[in-house]
């Protein structure tokens, strides 16, 4: 590991096996009546294992980060049944018994057979951390210097495009670029908001109470699609090019305004700055696009990204994104989501 990298994993919290392990409960709360509202989860980080985690089958499973490794939600909650939801959507969304997770982590790790709840995080099943979001928003030319790179001015109010769900991907997940119509690939490495209750004209001073919490994100790009017409959709909507996770790590643990981003690709650093540099931050993002559309639980914001792409070197330097490159996200507090191309 080398000391960049180690020093980053401890300034995040993220070194080795040190996760979140919720404060002990003795028991498990009263089940919420049927459609009554639930506070959003705290102190914890979620993930989704594709295919069940340990317990095989598949389909996918809510995780939690503990120092164990990744809790399947789905096995424990088989075992002591406190009414946890197992899927990051009913999590998202308030159904099951939201103040049963930290207990039900709890019991897990103090079980004398815990081993059977938890799976190495290096041999993790990860899936996107958010799974099926109604909207996913992203935003255009969002830090003053990449705005600069890309030769535009800083825009006055958000550049706003999308993807498609056919766009999800995960952490240690493939993109296909050599099926692709396409050949500037780039990589933007982004942070990504998830909201965890409905939306619609929200105060910027209101904003964040919205959130449910953040992740890592990537808006893979085709830059000769994307600059096809005026439209960016088709150089940023393609099949697996929006990768989110491996966590998604509640609101309380995060500081969206002050937040290390970085790109890697092949184990060198290309992207790296701060969330403070966005123009527009998660506060105006979460009110601007309230305004226009009703925000649902699990819709998520791809905030924009840094200076350092392909496309801002001179068009003699630029060197585009091939098979078998590796490409990382890495956001302080968040971890390292990483993909490969084929």
């Amino acid at each position: 590991m080398s000391q960049n990298r180690r020093r980053f994993l401890q300034a995040s919290g993220l070194a080795g096996a040190a996760g979140i392990l919720p404060a002990a409960a003795e028991a498990a709360p009263p089940r919420p009546a049927p459609g009554a509202p639930q506070p959003m989860p705290r102190g914890l980080s979620f993930c989704t294992l594709r295919g069940g985690g340990p317990t095989g089958g598949s389909a996918p499973t809510l995780g939690i980060r503990t120092r164990r490794g990744v809790l399947d939600v789905k096995r424990a909650e088989a075992q002591f049944r406190t009414g946890a939801p197992v899927l990051i959507d009913d999590v998202l969304h308030g159904r099951g018994n939201l103040a049963a997770l930290p207990v039900l982590v709890e019991r897990a790790v103090g079980d004398p057979g815990a081993a059977r709840f938890f799976i190495a995080e290096a041999e993790a099943p990860f899936g996107p951390c958010v799974t099926d979001p109604e909207k996913i928003i992203c935003v255009g030319l969002n830090y003053r210097a990449h705005a600069a790179e890309a030769q535009q001015p800083a825009p006055e109010v958000p550049i706003l495009f999308n993807k498609f769900t056919s766009a999800l991907n995960h952490h240690r997940g493939t993109i296909n670029v050599s099926e692709e119509n396409a050949r500037a690939f780039d990589y933007e490495a982004e942070l990504v908001v998830v909201l965890g209750r409905a939306a619609r004209n929200v105060p910027e001073d209101q904003a964040l109470d919205y959130v449910f919490g953040y992740c890592c994100g990537h808006d893979f790009s085709a830059r000769d699609l994307q600059m096809r017409t005026s439209q960016w959709m088709l150089g940023k909507a393609g099949d697996g090019w929006g990768p989110v996770g491996p966590w998604l790590v509640t609101a309380d643990q995060v500081d969206p305004a002050s937040l290390t981003i970085e790109c890697l690709v092949n184990g060198e650093v290309r992207q790296s700055s701060n969330t403070s540099m966005l123009i527009h931050d998660c506060r105006r993002l979460v009110s601007y696009c309230s305004r226009y559309m009703t925000l649902r639980p699990g819709d998520i914001i791809f905030t924009g990204t840094p200076e350092g792409v392909i496309a801002g070197y001179p068009a003699e330097k630029r060197v585009w994104l091939k098979p078998g490159d590796r490409v990382v996200t890495r956001i302080e507090k968040l971890g390292e989501l990483e993909f490969g191309l084929t």
